[in-house]
Formats: C-alpha cells, structure tokens, sequence
C-alpha cells in the first residue's frame, strides 16, 4: 500500500513528519477554483440558495434582506477587485490565462496560508492579473530563486507586498526585488532574517519595511539598507537589536543614512543605553517613535520622567509611543532636562561665559543636544541649579480631584502628586490620562476651604505648590 509522506511543523523536530495515506493528503487546488468555492459560484455547496431572498442551512431556511442583490454581486467575479483565498488550499495557478478571463479587475489578493510552495506559482498567478497592487502571500512555505532570472513582468504595478512567515532570505528578497519597480511596503515579519546586504538598484520605491520578529544580528546591520531613498517607516520590534549607531555625524548633527525616514518602530528589543536614544536625534526626517518593552525603559522609576527625557533629546519628535507631543510638553521637557544636567554641565567646564563654555567631549556624547537647549532657552540660571530641598511636610503628595467641566460624562479622578510637579507636567500627565487631542490645556483649581472661588493655573513652569494647592482641592481641566 502506498503511502505518503508530509511535513508537520510545530512537533518535537523542525523537520518531523509523519506518514499519512494518498486519499487522507491535500493537493490542493488551483486559484480559481478557490474564488468559485469561497465566492459561491460552485455547484457543491455547504449553503444552498433558495428563493425569495432565503438562504438553507441544512433544514433551516434564513431569510436575507437584499440577499438577490450580494448573490448576484458575488458572482460577477469580473468585477471584484479585491478578492481573499486565505486558508482556501491553493496551490497552482490553474489553466492558462483562465484567471485573466474571469476575474479581469483583481487588484488585491490575499493568498494568505495556502499550499503555495514556489515563487514561480505567485508568478503564473500575477502574470494573469494586468493591474495588482496589493498581494499577500504570507504563510506559505515557498522555495524563491537562488540565482538571477529572467525578470517577469507580472509585479510592475505592485505596491504592497507581504512575505512574512514565508522562509525567505534577504538574499533571495534581493533578487525577486529585481521584479518590484514600483512596490512601496515590504512585510518580512517572521523570516529568521539575521544577515543584511546592500540593496543596489532595487527597492528605490520602498517607503515602508517590515524586518519584525527576525532576530538581526546587530544594529550595524541597519547601515547596510541606511540609504534607501524613499524609506518613511522601517518596523524593527523584536529583532534583537540593543544599541543604534550613525558614524558619519558627530555631536549634534545629522547623519545622511535614512534621509526620508519619519516613523520608526525598536519596540520589544534590548536597547538599554541612552546613547541610542541620542543617535535617533541624527535623524534629520524622524517624526514619530516607538520604543517601548526596552530595558531602557526601565532605567527611570517615573515614566514621566523617562518620556520627558525622550522628548528632550530627540528634537523633531512629534509622536511617541502612539501619543502626540503638544509644543507645550515639548517646552517643558526641554526646561527641565535643560536645567536636570545644569550641574553637570557645570562640572564638565560648561560656562554661562561663552568665551569660557567648553564642555567636555564626554558631557557631548551624554548630552549631544544641551548646546542646542542653551542657544533655544539661555544657559541654566544658577538659582535653577540649586539642589533639590530635603522632603518635609510641605514636600508630601497632594491628594487632588481632577474634573472636566466641558465633560459632564467623564467621572471625576483621584491622583496624587508631588507638591514639586510643574504645571506642564500636570498637564503631560492629563493629556494622557483623558486622551485629549491635541489643543491646548487650561487649567484652574477650587480650593476645598474657599467654596466658589476659582484660581487659574496659568504659568507653566511653576510647582503646584506655588499656587498654594492642598490635598481635597478640585483641579479643573478645560481645552
């Protein structure tokens, strides 16, 4: 009796398998007979349609309002453009030229987790398809070319492609890329891709790079793709690396690498040095930052605090971890990181004197962005750098209720904060607290002891305290 042998992945061994029989194997089929099947155009069906816009599960009978209507539309295959065989067991292309026949308006596929096994499939089915721009392959074990070919024609219109969990080398992403000419998102989650090479001559078009869930093999590994031209997003979560670079700039410049680079993701890494938070300054197009799950994070018990720092030292910031960066936060930041490192400044031979203001090269690599802070604010006041007042009675935690008037709906919160806590970073807090858009905060208080009497929080950069706030007055927050 013959029998026939198939690979199961997730047993005991990568490549285990066990032995089945012929008639218990899937072949799968061709993309065609997919979309009849999934789209309700074969005889056998699961669902038999009946009449009167009624539709027959076994002995029920449903009723569909303007089912006629979404049947009829369904079976117009040549007039979808948007068509999902994900998880249909397709496997071949099918006849010559049928697809082009019967589905002549395709523009986006997914055939996500099918039974494709070679790129050349993918191939024979875009070849049929005159205009795709979107095509989703994802989860299909496939072997790709290991040498240049011949380019095919079949991708000139792509614009989004996705080959995550496929099993595909960066080298072999260079050769098919050859194909690519106008594709612009790339998705390569889960490849086991460790090793970078240049790409020359292709990929020109990329504005977005998926390289999650493979584990690099460092963070130089990023100069190798550093000069893609039109490069705007770049996904690097889990991809193991722990330290950021850019060589060709110094203290307080801009590197040349990733020169349209706005939104990047090293979320769920190693990164645990602040040296690669002041790397991303170099930037010169960066705009939003997700940088959560690093052991970085962990290094300030306040995470104000650490999104302040952030904030600081990365200029053109504009969203952090998915929250937007009001100019006000902003302003405050600055301040406040301008006026932390005042001492040190100090001490590494930094000068309200200009003649006489040469910090050191290892206050730089700390701090690349001070200079830039002190030309932007002034130099620290020397009443700013006085040392920080042992706690004392007035020094506690103040227990306030916060309110919005203009949102009746929205229940009253109890926080508590340091009497220390400057007005923009109250306002840092609510922003996040209530998820207000971007706009700018009023805000005021209603002393427990004075019924009535509102008083406005209007300079930022003042404690709570200097406004004579208590514990069970009510802050009032307005935008």
């Amino acid at each position: 009796m013959q029998v026939f042998l198939t690979l199961k992945n997730g047993g005991p061994h990568p490549k285990g398998g066990s032995f089945i029989r012929p008639n218990k194997a899937n072949f799968g089929v061709d993309f065609l007979t997919a979309v009849k099947d999934r789209y309700g155009l074969n005889d056998k069906q699961d669902v038999q349609y009946g009449t009167e816009n009624t539709v027959v599960f076994g002995t029920k009978t449903v009723e569909f309002v303007g089912m006629d209507s979404v049947a009829e539309q369904q079976r117009q295959l040549n007039k979808l453009v948007d068509i999902s065989v994900r998880e249909c067991a397709v496997s071949h292309a099918g006849q010559t030229e049928e697809i082009s026949r019967t589905c002549a308006n395709m523009r986006h596929i997914n055939l996500s987790k099918n039974l494709i096994s070679s790129w050349e499939t993918v191939i024979d089915i875009a070849s049929q398809v005159q205009n795709l721009e979107t095509l989703n392959v994802s989860e299909n074990k496939m072997k790709f070319p290991s040498t240049s070919a011949s380019i095919s024609s079949a991708f000139s219109n792509l614009k989004i492609l996705a080959l995550n969990q496929t099993e595909i080398t960066w080298t072999e992403v260079l050769l098919c890329a050859q194909g690519w000419p106008a594709l612009e998102e790339l998705y390569l989650s889960s490849n086991s891709i460790t090793v970078l090479e240049r790409p020359d001559n292709v990929l020109k078009t990329l504005k977005l790079l998926d390289l999650s869930d493979n584990q690099l093999l460092d963070g130089n590994q990023l100069h190798l793709i550093a000069h893609l031209p039109r490069l705007e997003q770049l996904i690097l979560r889990n991809t193991g690396i722990s330290s950021i670079h850019f060589p060709d700039a110094g203290f307080g410049c801009k590197t040349k690498m990733f020169p349209s680079l706005k939104r990047l993701a090293i979320n769920d890494n190693k990164i645990s040095q602040w040296s690669s938070i002041n790397e991303l300054d170099k930037l010169p197009s960066l705009r939003s930052l997700q940088c959560n799950n690093n052991p970085l994070m962990d290094t300030e018990k306040n995470p104000e605090t650490l999104i302040q720092l952030i904030i600081a030292k990365i200029s053109q910031l504009e969203v952090l971890n998915n929250c937007e960066i009001l100019p006000a936060e902003r302003r405050g930041a600055e301040l406040d990181y301008r006026k932390i490192f005042g001492n040190d400044w100090l001490e590494a031979g930094g000068h309200w004197d200009p003649e006489k203001n040469k910090p050191s090269k290892e206050f730089l690599a700390a701090h690349p962005r001070y200079p830039s802070l002190c030309l932007k604010y002034g130099a620290p006041e020397e009443g700013e750098l006085k040392g920080r007042q042992p706690l004392t009675l007035k020094n506690q935690l103040l227990t306030l209720t916060i309110k919005c008037p203009e949102k009746p709906e929205q229940k009253p919160v109890e926080k508590k904060l340091p009497e220390s806590m400057t007005i923009q970073k109250v306002k840092g807090l609510l922003y996040r607290l209530f998820k207000i858009p971007g706009s700018e905060l009023k805000l005021s208080y209603e002393s427990s002891k004075l019924e009535g009497k509102e008083v406005e929080l209007d300079n930022d950069l003042k404690p709570l305290q200097f406004y004579s706030i208590e514990s069970g007055d009510c802050v009032l927050v307005r935008w």
